[in-house]
C-alpha cells in the first residue's frame, strides 16, 4: 500500500479507539445521570483519557496515521470537553458558572477564526499551556466524581480534583489571553490575503 493509500485507511487501531470513545459519551450520560453508577462513569472517563493519549502514540509507532484520524480524534476531544462538563452541571457536581467560563473561552476563540483566515491562517499554533490546561481539566472531572463517596479517602480525592479544576481553569484562561495576543500580532504584522491564498 502506497503512502496515499495508507493515509486513506479507515480501520486502524487509533480510529477504533476514537470510535469507542465517541460511543461511550451517551453511555457515560446514562451511567452518571440515570443509573447513578458513578464507579462505571469514572471508569469511562479514565479509559477515555488513557485511550486519547494512546491513540496518538499508536499512530506513530505502528505508522497508522490517517486523514480520518486527524479529523476524528480532535472532534471527539472537543465533544468530551463540551459533554463532560455539561453532564457534571446537570448532576449538580460542578457549578454552572465554571462551565459557562469554559464554554465562553472556547466560543471567543472560535470567533477569532474568521479574522485569522483573512491573514491566510486556519488556526494559531497550539500552546503548551493550552495542552496542560486540557490535561488538568480532564484529570479533574474523574477525581471530582471519585470524591462523591462518603469516605475520608473520597474527600481527599475530591480536594485534589478541585485543585486540578481550579488550576486547569486558570491555565485555560491564561492560554486564551496568549492566543488573543498571537492573533493581534498576526493582524498587525501580516496583510490581508487574496481569496485562495495562505501562509505556510
Amino acid at each position: 500500500m502506497g503512502p496515499s493509500g495508507a493515509r486513506d485507511r479507515v480501520l486502524t487501531v487509533p480510529n477504533v479507539l476514537s470510535g469507542i470513545r465517541l460511543v461511550l459519551i451517551p453511555v457515560f450520560y446514562y451511567l452518571l445521570l440515570v443509573a447513578h453508577a458513578d464507579a462505571w462513569a469514572v471508569a469511562i472517563l479514565v479509559f477515555s483519557g488513557a485511550s486519547d493519549w494512546a491513540d496518538g502514540k499508536i499512530a506513530r509507532l505502528l505508522d497508522q496515521s490517517s486523514r480520518l484520524g486527524e479529523l476524528l480524534d480532535p472532534a471527539v476531544d472537543r465533544l468530551y470537553m463540551v459533554s463532560i462538563p455539561v453532564a457534571f452541571g446537570l448532576r449538580g457536581i460542578v457549578p454552572w458558572w465554571i462551565i459557562a467560563v469554559l464554554f465562553a473561552r472556547d466560543a471567543l476563540l472560535a470567533a477569532e477564526l474568521p479574522v485569522l483566515r483573512t491573514r491566510g491562517f486556519t488556526a494559531l499554533p497550539v500552546l503548551y499551556i493550552g495542552k496542560a490546561a486540557t490535561f488538568a481539566l480532564m484529570s479533574a472531572f474523574p477525581l471530582i466524581l471519585l470524591g462523591q463517596w462518603d469516605a475520608q479517602w473520597s474527600r481527599v480525592i475530591l480536594a485534589c480534583g478541585w485543585a486540578f479544576l481550579i488550576w486547569g481553569l486558570y491555565m485555560y484562561l491564561w492560554s486564551f489571553i496568549l492566543y488573543v495576543a498571537q492573533m493581534v500580532l498576526v493582524v498587525r504584522r501580516l496583510p490581508r490575503v487574496q481569496a485562495g491564498g495562505a501562509h505556510g
